[in-house]
């Protein structure tokens, strides 16, 4: 049978087919691995209004990285002296607390400065 009319019988029992163009590379996360499909050819299938990906291509492995936001995540943030020195004046806590307030709050003054005046 050919694809056309394949595609037509799915089509009349409510089924669309459609192609992605221009797919580079298809990702697919897990805890531990990523697994990299390469030159992709992906299938869109939509019954009924229910979405399937049909994936097709060079797959390899590789370690999980982690996402742009967890990676933020784990920069150290830096607490400028000047910084722990305004939070403390405003609020009237000590260096150590107005530190641990601006760690707490990544960095953002005026969060580090509401959550000790609200003590």
């Amino acid at each position: 049978m050919s694809p056309k009319k394949m595609k037509g019988m799915l089509k009349n029992m409510g089924i669309n087919i459609d192609e992605l163009e221009n797919v580079s590379e298809v990702v697919i996360r897990m805890p531990d691995k990523e697994i990299v499909i390469s030159n992709p050819s992906v299938a869109i299938m939509d019954s009924h209004g229910t979405r399937s990906y049909q994936i097709s291509g060079d797959e390899s492995e590789r370690a999980a990285s982690l996402s742009g936001q967890e990676a933020a995540e784990e920069q150290p943030i830096e607490i400028l002296d000047s910084d722990v020195q305004l939070v403390a004046a405003q609020t009237g806590a000590g260096l150590p607390e107005a530190k641990a307030a601006l760690q707490e709050a990544k960095g953002d003054l005026a969060a580090a400065i509401i959550k000790l005046s609200s003590k």
